[in-house]
């Protein structure tokens, strides 16, 4: 079992819960699983560019995004990046 921590502005919509217990093989997998999935991905099926994704506190990306296999990971957590000019 994994948690998954998201930031304030998905909780919000997720009826205030900012954690979540989710059993899956991969990163994608469990994001996908939760009941705020459709706010994290695009048409595309790829994670918004305005989010960040850490696994133990590691970038996702460096272990392969979506693909992250997730045995042994405690916590993933998705922090809404700041982007503007």
């Amino acid at each position: 079992m994994t948690e998954i921590v998201v930031p304030g502005v998905l909780a919000a919509q997720a009826d205030g819960r900012a954690m979540f217990d989710v059993e899956a093989e991969t990163l994608g997998e469990a994001l996908q699983a939760l009941p705020v999935a459709d706010l994290l991905f695009d048409a595309r099926g790829t994670w918004s560019p305005h989010l960040a994704v850490f696994v133990d506190g590691e970038d996702a990306r460096q272990y392969g995004g979506l693909e992250c296999p997730l045995a042994g990971v405690r916590q993933v957590r998705i922090v809404g990046m700041i982007s503007g000019g």
